[in-house]
């Protein structure tokens, strides 16, 4: 009887470890899955204000705030954006003072907590920049998408979709440059961003069943004058740019991909989330596995993604070693197996999908490089 109880114990002690452990993987693989648009994303550090002067802000130190580059900083109901370190400075031991651009809203006291993100702008093109778009509802199968329109003179439109943790407010970065050379832009927001459809489970699926909301914006684009589209991505907006060149039925109307920090492993985009949500090493196969099953993930299918075979079209890709959320080497490796296609420009020292951040001037000099032969 001892041996009966002993093994329905042990039993009962592995069933429920093993019900635990799900539970944790589908937890950790929330950080991917349920990523809300505006939110930062786990691998983004919180930092906490030290104190503000004239044209100046001092953060707690941290190598997020240590970064090149000019960046948004927000916090709970409000944003300013930020320049580079202050080299002359009075900074400490623990904390950094940055350059104050200026306060789009809200206030900013010591103690408040913040974070940076890629998005210098809030609000739509004509608030943020001063540039007349129009609101169109693009016609998707799930319901219509709310876009930006900003017209051009040129017959090659600028479709741009953002990524996991942002809003079509990372477009506004560009916008100006892109409206500059006279291309018509649209900016696209998705199923799962506010005012867009809502996906029937309620999750990202990291670009796998996204992308066809690019080829709706594609349609879109033709039925009111394009002659071809130019796909510009960032992070998972990337990833669904690409999948709509490789398998979409009007990709014969796309003439140039710009993939920005392009998430081409998902494997190693949930890892990185999940431990970045402090997931203990060995639960990280399970978050990846939850993430898998609940977002129909299949190994075979999203291979495909990063296949060079199906590449077509001439492809910039800008990417940097420091990117936690999708590994660069991805980007390596497609760029070494399609060196006819494929060039790859390297940004060091800045996080996922702000590329643009760390050297703006650099980056609008290659997209205009790029886009030239395309316009």
């Amino acid at each position: 009887m001892r041996t009966v109880k002993a093994t329905a114990t042990a039993l009962t002690a592995v069933l429920a470890a093993g019900t635990a452990s799900v539970a944790a993987g589908r937890l950790a693989s929330d950080a991917a899955l349920k990523a809300p648009a505006g939110r930062p994303l786990p691998t983004e550090p919180r930092l906490t204000v030290h104190g503000t002067a004239a044209g100046q802000i001092t953060l707690t130190r941290d190598l997020a705030a240590l970064r090149p580059g000019t960046y948004g900083l927000a916090g709970d109901g409000s944003h300013a954006v930020v320049g580079p370190v202050l080299q002359d400075a009075a900074h400490t031991a623990d904390t950094v003072v940055r350059r104050l651009e200026r306060v789009t809203h809200g206030t900013f006291e010591a103690g408040d907590g913040v974070w940076l993100t890629p998005n210098l702008y809030v609000g739509n093109p004509r608030t943020a920049l001063g540039l007349d778009h129009a609101d169109v509802d693009v016609p998707g199968d799930l319901g219509a998408l709310p876009a930006w329109f900003v017209p051009g003179h040129r017959d090659t439109w600028v479709i741009a979709v953002h990524g996991l943790g942002t809003t079509r407010e990372q477009v506004l970065n560009v916008l100006g440059f892109l409206h500059g050379r006279r291309l018509p832009v649209l900016a696209l927001a998705y199923r799962g961003d506010l005012g867009a459809p809502r996906p029937p489970d309620g999750l990202n699926h990291l670009g796998e069943t996204e992308w066809r909301d690019v080829e709706a914006a594609i349609r879109y684009a033709v039925r009111y004058g394009a002659r071809r589209v130019v796909l510009l991505g960032w992070s998972t907006g990337a990833t669904m740019a690409l999948r709509a060149a490789e398998h979409s039925a009007v990709r014969d109307r796309i003439a140039g991909l710009v993939l920005d920090s392009p998430v081409l492993s998902w494997e190693a985009t949930l890892r990185a989330l999940a431990r970045a949500r402090h997931t203990p090493q060995p639960l990280l196969p399970l978050a990846v596995r939850a993430a898998q099953g609940r977002a129909g993930l299949h190994a075979d299918r999203v291979a495909e993604t990063t296949d060079p075979g199906l590449l077509q079209v001439p492809t910039l890709i800008v990417h940097g070693p420091d990117d936690q959320v999708a590994p660069w080497e991805f980007s390596r490796r497609l760029t070494r197996s399609r060196p006819d296609l494929v060039a790859l420009h390297t940004v060091p020292h800045a996080p996922h999908a702000a590329m643009w951040n760390a050297d703006p001037e650099e980056y609008e000099e290659r997209l205009r490089r790029f886009l030239v032969p395309l316009m």
